[in-house]
Formats: C-alpha cells, structure tokens, sequence
C-alpha cells in the first residue's frame, strides 16, 4: 500500500460512481435506417479504467489510479477498502446483467467476471469403423 492515503470524499465518490451506473444504463446508440438514423437504447458495461481515468476526470474527481483501486479492494485495512470494494460490486452486477441478458461483453465476462464458455464432452477412447461389402456374385 502507498505510504500517504490521498484524502477523497467518499460520498462524492459513491455518487459519481451511481451517475456513471446510470449512464451505463441509459446509453443509446445510433444505428442507420431507409428513414434516416435512429437512436436505440443499449447499455454499456461499466468499466473500472474508463470509471477511473475518463469519468472522474470529466466530473474533476481526483482519485486513485487502477493500482490503488485494486490495492484498496485487497486491503481490508485500507480506509476506502469497503467504499472501493461496492462500487466494484456494484459494476459487476451490472455487467454480469448485460452479459446474461443480451449475450454482448463475452471477453469481459470471461476475463473480469470469470465466466467460462467451455464446453464439456466425454469420450469413451473406442472409435468403431464398420466396412460393408455388397457381395452379388
């Protein structure tokens, strides 16, 4: 853990951390029609890099890069451990949500959530060739 713990508003982060939640879940996307475009709701899974270094920003939060993120969910003792651990909860809710439900994310849920796509088969080792003759003499 870092020497110095940089003193953040929690309750600051907490809701930033819902107006990006809700942001995922208000996304739309554009998609082009015979009748011009069209707007189409679709939502975003929550990253914690983008949360971390594009969201924050934008709202002028300053707060721990993605090594300090992790060092605080590991750290029990850490003072933003539970705080960090929530949001953490709370995006992957969500995008465990959007991945069950609109089958979109498959490398994030295999690599951040821990989902597998393997398929399970059982073979028995014996494989039999049968050759016929059409013996008419």
């Amino acid at each position: 853990m870092a020497a110095k713990i940089k003193e953040v508003d929690t309750d600051k982060l907490i809701e930033l951390a819902n107006s990006y939640i809700e942001h995922c879940l208000n996304s739309t996307k554009e998609y082009p029609t015979a009748r011009g475009a069209v707007e189409v709701k679709e939502r975003h899974l929550p990253t914690i890099k983008y949360f971390l270094y594009i969201w924050l920003r934008m709202h002028e939060f300053d707060f721990y890069k993605k090594t300090q993120w992790f060092e605080a969910i590991n750290n029990a003792e850490h003072p933003y451990h539970s705080t960090v651990k929530n949001i953490d909860d709370m995006f992957r809710a969500l995008a465990t949500d959007i991945v069950a439900n609109e089958g979109k994310g498959i490398f994030y849920a295999k690599n951040y959530l821990g989902m597998t796509d393997k398929v399970q088969t059982e073979s028995t080792g014996v494989s039999e060739i049968k050759i016929t003759y059409d013996n008419r003499d």
